[in-house]
Order: C-alpha cells, then sequence, then structure tokens
C-alpha cells in the first residue's frame, strides 16, 4: 500500500510508523506533505518514507489526513484526487470529515479515525467509522490494531457528543482547577488533588492550538462552568442533592463499562 500522509506532525508521523512498522500485516510504503515542507523532509528522512509536494498531483492507494480538524473538509477536497483507493483521516471530528468525505470521494472506500491519546502515550484507544470500507481501509485497521491499539467501532454521532465530556469539558475543568489554584507543598496535597495535579500537567504539555481547536469544535465547557457555579453557590442541602447527583452519574457510569 502506498499511503500519503498529509500533515507531518505528531500525529501523522504516527500513523507512519504504524501502517510501516514491522508488526504491520500491509506492505506499505509513505509519503508525507506538508504545508510546510521541511516539516515533511524532517518526517520522511527520520524514517524509510518520501516527502511530496503538497500541491502536487502524485497519487497514491490511499490518503490519510493528519491535518487539524477545522482543515478537514477542505483538505478532503484538495486531497481526494489524489486517492486511487481510500480516504482517511484521524483528526479527532467525525460529523463534517466524513460529509466531505461522501461528497468528494464518493468512490473511494471512506473511514475516520481517532487515536484518544497523544502519541507519546501509546498504545491505546482508536475510534473508527468505517462509512465505506473494503480492503485498504481494513488494512489501514488491521496494522493500527497490529500496534496494540484497541479499535473499537462508533457512529460519527456517537464520536463527537462523547468528545463534548471526555474532551472538550474534561480539558476545560482540569484547565480551571489549574488556573484557579494556588500553589502549596507537595506535602499538603491529598489523594484527589495530587491525581489532579498530574493529569493538569498531562493537559498542559501538549499543543495550545490543538486544546483550542477542541474547544471551538465541541461544547462542553460552558456546562463544567455552570456546574462549578451551581456548587458554588449550593447550601448544604443544594450540595447534599449535587453529590448525590453526582455519585449517581458515577454509578450509571460503572454501570456502561
Amino acid at each position: 500500500m502506498d499511503l500519503l500522509v498529509v500533515g507531518a506532525g505528531e500525529i501523522g508521523r504516527w500513523v507512519a510508523d504504524t501502517v510501516s512498522a514491522d508488526a504491520a500485516p500491509v506492505d506499505a510504503t509513505v509519503a508525507f506533505a506538508d504545508r510546510d515542507p521541511a516539516v515533511a523532509a524532517d518526517a520522511a528522512a527520520d524514517r524509510d518514507a518520501r516527502a511530496v509536494d503538497a500541491d502536487g498531483d502524485t497519487a497514491h492507494d490511499a490518503v490519510c489526513l493528519a491535518v487539524p480538524m477545522s482543515a478537514v473538509p477542505a483538505a478532503v477536497e484538495a486531497y481526494a484526487p489524489r486517492a486511487e483507493r481510500a480516504i482517511v483521516d484521524v483528526s479527532g471530528e467525525m460529523t463534517d470529515a466524513l460529509a466531505a468525505m461522501r461528497e468528494h470521494a464518493p468512490g473511494l472506500e471512506r473511514a475516520s479515525y481517532h487515536p484518544l491519546f497523544a502519541p507519546p502515550r501509546v498504545p491505546g484507544n482508536v475510534a473508527v467509522v468505517v462509512d465505506e470500507g473494503g480492503p485498504t481501509v481494513d488494512g489501514l485497521t488491521d496494522s493500527v490494531q497490529a500496534g496494540g491499539n484497541d479499535v473499537f467501532e462508533t457512529t460519527a454521532d456517537e464520536h463527537d457528543a462523547a468528545m463534548e465530556t471526555v474532551q472538550a469539558g474534561a480539558h476545560a475543568a482540569v484547565l480551571a482547577w489549574r488556573l484557579a489554584a494556588d500553589p502549596v507543598r507537595e506535602e499538603f496535597h491529598t489523594p484527589v488533588s495530587a491525581a489532579l495535579e498530574e493529569v493538569a500537567d498531562t493537559v498542559t504539555e501538549g499543543s495550545p492550538a490543538v486544546y483550542a481547536e477542541i474547544q471551538r469544535a465541541f461544547d462542553g465547557a460552558d456546562e463544567v462552568a455552570d456546574a462549578a457555579a451551581e456548587i458554588a453557590a449550593a447550601d448544604d442541602e443544594a450540595f447534599a442533592a449535587l453529590y448525590e447527583r453526582a455519585r449517581g452519574d458515577r454509578e450509571g457510569r460503572d454501570r456502561l463499562e
């Protein structure tokens, strides 16, 4: 399989490494394209790959878009003509991505993958919606699974709704706690605050642009802010009711697992 990876950042490089790994069940070669040719050249130089012109006309068995969520629809339109068998993305938003693929690549295999982790923390869970399956998409999925990842199927609606909680809401809650917190000696930390410190360190080690994209793409932050305000204003009785509601929500999540 000849795969063009559009976007040579961390996720694009993870895709390339995953499909070309020794454990991958397909024989894949990788080309990188990036709006910054130096970035594509750097990614290619570090592995057995080549860099191609982002505005060129090279043809490939499959195209994988590893670009920001907001750029996916335009990237689908631009790169679908360079895909001969399949076009997929790993952006993290599925509804608009798949709609663009249906419009601009109706005759191709189509899928949207979302690695639910940062590349330094591989392997992990990978959500996928296969909009039009076939051997090329199957080969990509098999390669992701061969890398030790747990690939699970979902729908675009279910995925994007989940991202409101697990990304937009979670990030807003953690960042708000970090911004509101005063520094304390390590000895003062409780198990809860120590865990929050660790999570906040994880959230703030990434790219602000990526986290800003998530907040723009998905609702969730306002609900967190409203809940915090409700807790802050609650009297004892109201707080007890909110606490029990939170306990019930936790038990409901446990039943889903």
